[in-house]
């Protein structure tokens, strides 16, 4: 029997089509479809500029470069995360910390942000970035997020690989109304997908001119920006800056085009399937995913929480018999000052004590475009035997 992945690609025929046509085409890479996609997608975020890069990892590096983070600077983020929101720090030369999470959001704490932001005024160190990240597609809460920045003084990357289509106070996120860059990811289990890809949103020309050069190894073909030279001579580029190789292919951004027209679809679809668990689900000792009143969630991932202490079975024993049943239940994330690089920076257990809590009793269940409504029933049923 077909096991079931928690997330996964849906592919169209036309998706096919625009891919194949661009290999037909004159240009593989740096042609006309990257930055039509990048128009694309600022249009639907209201965003003044979109990079796309190879990756959300490099959008990241490239964002915390624009922002002039260094070494001696700290960034601090949720330890509920992928461990690229850490390590975009450190490419930097800069130092990590982590904020503890909201119980119910599993968002990074606002409480525990301006608490620490307290502490870390009167030792005078103070963060010159903070990247909350919307864990499973749901917003932060973004609002009081900026508030705090206009207070301490720090600047603001969102981290929403999971969350483009995703909405805050009514506004598509990716919009930075209350951040200066904004991330999506294009990996091929998120909501749209480029194969791999990224992008960064920002409404800054400062920093979207910053981002372009770091995308592309520092190098610019802009008169404006290039640096005098004898006219005798021939500079139809320069590089004034140290980049790296960040560039998303045409045959991506292709793809993402033509991905992006059906977006709604896509989470319209996971919002039903999200609604079918929160009913079938409901008499199971799990947690179903709480959502904000000032959030839409584009439902990246469904994350259940194991009562542990009403079961009769461990999260690790569900996470493997579940798996025996063919259904991929994936952990969403274990705490990234957990991992072995971390730890041997000094961080130990009990840093953040609502994260590790939560990462002893969540599961992420499968959700995604192409799941049908068999698949589903498999998914309940496994889930019903399992726990009870």
């Amino acid at each position: 029997m077909k096991s079931i992945n928690y997330g996964q690609q849906s592919i169209s025929q036309s998706d096919v089509n625009e891919v194949v046509n661009v290999l037909k085409s004159d240009f593989l890479t740096q042609g006309p479809m990257v930055p039509k996609f990048e128009k694309r997608v600022s249009e639907y975020c209201s965003a003044s500029f979109g990079i796309a890069t190879c990756n959300a990892t490099s959008a990241l590096h490239i964002a915390c470069l624009a922002l002039d983070v260094k070494c001696g600077d700290v960034v601090w983020t949720t330890p509920i995360t992928f461990v690229s929101s850490a390590n975009c720090a450190l490419f930097c030369g800069a130092s990590i910390d982590f904020i503890d999470i909201d119980p119910q959001t599993y968002n990074m704490s606002v409480e525990r942000l301006r608490y620490k932001l307290q502490q870390a005024e009167i030792l005078g160190k103070l963060p010159k970035v903070v990247i909350p990240v919307h864990l499973s597609g749901q917003s932060c809460d973004m609002e009081e997020i900026f508030k705090l920045s206009k207070q301490y003084g720090f600047k603001i990357i969102e981290d929403a690989s999971h969350a483009i289509g995703g909405k805050y106070k009514g506004q598509f996120i990716g919009g930075c109304s209350y951040s200066d860059i904004t991330i999506f990811s294009f990996h091929p289990v998120k909501i749209i997908t480029t194969g791999e890809g990224g992008m960064a949103m920002t409404n800054s020309t400062k920093l979207a001119q910053k981002m372009y050069l770091y995308r592309g190894h520092g190098i610019t073909s802009d008169p404006n920006l290039m640096h005098k030279r004898p006219d005798s001579e021939l500079w139809n580029y320069q590089q004034i800056d140290l980049g790296f190789n960040y560039r998303m292919t045409d045959i991506q951004a292709a793809l993402g085009i033509s991905q992006l027209k059906r977006i709604d679809e896509f989470i319209k679809k996971r919002h039903e399937i999200s609604k079918i668990y929160n009913s079938k689900l409901k008499d199971l000792h799990v947690t179903i995913p709480y959502q904000h009143v000032d959030s839409f969630s584009s439902y990246h991932l469904y994350l259940i929480r194991l009562s542990v202490d009403k079961l009769k079975i461990n999260q690790k024993d569900v996470y493997l018999k579940l798996h025996k049943l063919g259904v991929k239940v994936n952990l969403h994330y274990i705490p990234v000052y957990l991992q072995p690089f971390y730890q041997e920076k000094g961080f130990k257990r009990g840093y953040c004590p609502e994260a590790e809590k939560y990462y002893s009793e969540v599961l992420s269940i499968p959700i995604h475009a192409s799941l049908n409504e068999d698949e589903l029933d498999r998914v309940i049923s496994s889930l019903v035997e399992v726990l009870r």
